[in-house]
């Protein structure tokens, strides 16, 4: 190897890639190799031959992988309310009369017009009505006028 040559510079390479690359995807996939890059470095600054650093690396690298990234995956998941998600329960008023058996209705909830029907199949709801939504079944809200509550 040449004199200027260390591993040092090697496994600081190694965990700026890696970083990087973590920083770029946010994927939880490569900062494991840089926390085992880190591990590396440390054992070769030690004075550590090649094959304990590259022995260091692999084993932090898989302590990490195994017992971190499952804990660091469940904490850091983000439960995303979709619009849908978030319509049961609010209100709004009926845009066009909701006839069950004529297959018509539309309501505007949050500024949003929606396709409804009517929670009880025999109940039109005329429009200008106050409803509140109780589920949404595909791309149609059930609703109740608030009056009928």
């Amino acid at each position: 190897m040449p004199e200027w040559f260390s591993w040092v510079w090697v496994w600081l390479a190694v965990f700026i890639v890696m970083t990087i690359i973590e920083l770029a995807t946010m994927g939880l996939t490569t900062v494991w190799f840089a926390g085992g890059a880190i591990a590396a470095l440390l054992a070769s600054i030690a004075g550590c031959n090649i094959y304990v650093q590259a022995a260091v690396f692999l084993v932090v690298t898989i302590v990490l992988l195994i017992f971190t990234r499952p804990y660091v995956e469940k904490h850091l998941q983000k439960h995303e309310t979709t619009n849908v998600e978030s319509v049961p329960g609010k209100t709004g008023v009926v845009t066009e009369e909701i006839d069950n058996a004529r297959g018509l209705g539309q309501v505007k909830i949050d500024g949003m017009e929606w396709t409804a029907r009517s929670d009880r199949e025999e109940v039109r709801i005329p429009a200008g009505t106050e409803i509140k939504v109780l589920s949404v079944s595909g791309v149609k809200v059930i609703v109740t006028a608030v009056s009928g509550e």
